[in-house]
Parts: structure tokens; C-alpha cells; sequence
């Protein structure tokens, strides 16, 4: 697959930009880039000056902050198909985050002024942004709620059922633990008291990063769970 042609197909698979007809589609690939990374490399920081934001085509991207003493705290986690900092081109124009790539990583960049001058001309692209920002809006009040309401083994259970199968019918934690643990606001030893938890009342099984989920039914109870 051509460059060109991986840009395309990775704009049509975003969900922002999925049901744009074929015109602002081709609009959009003429202002992107396709950017390859390999793991762990810093996209860019809190505060830096945004230069655009990202579609990705492929791998996986953490968006975290970091406390006064250095400590992580993951916000979410970025998959393919998915967008990532689009809100920092508006308003004060800077990164509200930092972002690194997990794994080997291939990235669509969209460049912001470009995009905001293309906006003034096409507003399909632009009612297709509000509606991804809307969801990415709901997607961080539920994040909050869970937190607030929901205590880590309920938090765990509801990540753990958001996991799409392999191949093998079973699933795979896409991230090590620890990652895993600041994703859901907690440390790495309640993350494990909290597996040790679903696998010992056999809602699971756990085997480094496999999971195998024993019973659904009870998981989905467990996940709904509220303090």
C-alpha cells in the first residue's frame, strides 16, 4: 500500500472523518502526513506549541500527565482509528498533555493551520469534528465518573470487558501492568489484589498478560458495581 493510499484509508477508518463524501476526504489527505515512530518515542509534551494533531493508522499511544514529583498518571490510551490531540489546535494552541507511543507506531498528521483555513471552507469536516469532540467529551465525564463511583476491581472489570478477542479467543492486556494501573487511577499492587480478586471468585484466568474471561455474565456485574 502507497503512502497516499494508507492515508486515505486510515482518514476513512476514523470515525471523525468516516462518512465525509469524497471531495473533503481528498482535501484532508492532500493537507496529511504519515508519520512512522518506534516505540516510546515523545510525540510531544504539555505546554509545547501545537503544530497539529494525529489519526492512528497503526500501535498504540499513552496521553499522560505528570505530577509535580515526576509521578505518571495516564489519561487514556490511543488506538488505531482513533484521534488524539485535536482540541489543542483551538484555544490557547498548546499540548494540555504528553504523548508516547507504545509500540511501533504509524501516525496520520494533520497539520493545524492548514486544517483550521480548510474548516472556514468545508463545513461537512467541521460538523464531523464537533460530533468526535462530543464523544471524546462523554468518553472523559465517563472516565470521571468511574472514578469517582467505582472502585478499582469494578474499574478493572469494565476495562477488562472493553478488550476486543484474539484470534485465539482469548484477550491480551495491549499494555504492561503498570501502565495499566495508571490508566485506572490506581498503583500496581491494588491492580494486582484487584486480578488476584476476579481470578480467585473465577470471573477470569490470568497468565501474564492473557486473560481469559470465565464468566461474563458475573463480570458485567462486578464492572457495574458502584461504591
Amino acid at each position: 500500500m502507497s503512502t497516499s493510499e494508507k492515508i486515505k484509508e486510515t482518514l476513512k477508518c476514523c470515525r471523525m472523518f468516516a462518512s465525509l463524501p469524497d471531495t473533503d476526504l481528498g482535501s484532508l489527505c492532500a493537507l496529511a502526513k504519515l508519520h512512522k515512530e518506534e516505540r516510546s518515542t515523545l510525540l510531544f509534551s504539555e505546554g509545547e506549541d501545537a503544530a497539529g494533531f494525529y489519526v492512528v493508522a497503526s500501535g498504540r499511544v499513552k496521553i499522560y500527565k505528570l505530577s509535580a514529583d515526576g509521578k505518571e498518571r495516564i489519561l487514556h490510551i490511543v488506538h488505531g482509528g482513533d484521534t488524539f490531540a485535536e482540541a489543542a489546535i483551538f484555544g490557547d494552541g498548546r499540548y494540555p498533555a504528553f504523548a508516547e507511543t507504545l509500540s511501533p507506531t504509524e501516525l496520520v498528521f494533520l497539520p493545524g493551520r492548514e486544517f483550521l483555513d480548510l474548516l472556514h471552507s468545508r463545513s461537512s469536516i467541521a460538523i464531523n469534528m464537533i460530533a468526535g469532540l462530543s464523544q471524546f467529551l462523554r468518553q472523559f465525564a465517563h472516565q470521571i465518573e468511574e472514578l469517582t463511583f467505582k472502585d478499582v476491581p469494578a474499574r478493572l472489570a469494565g476495562y477488562l470487558l472493553s478488550l476486543k478477542i484474539d484470534p485465539d479467543g482469548s484477550y491480551k492486556l495491549p499494555v504492561s501492568k503498570s501502565q495499566l494501573a495508571s490508566n485506572l487511577g490506581t498503583v500496581g499492587e491494588t491492580l494486582s489484589r484487584s486480578l488476584r480478586k476476579l481470578a480467585d471468585e473465577e470471573l477470569i484466568r490470568v497468565d501474564g498478560k492473557n486473560i481469559d474471561i470465565l464468566d461474563r455474565d458475573l463480570l458485567e456485574e462486578m464492572a457495574e458495581k458502584t461504591i
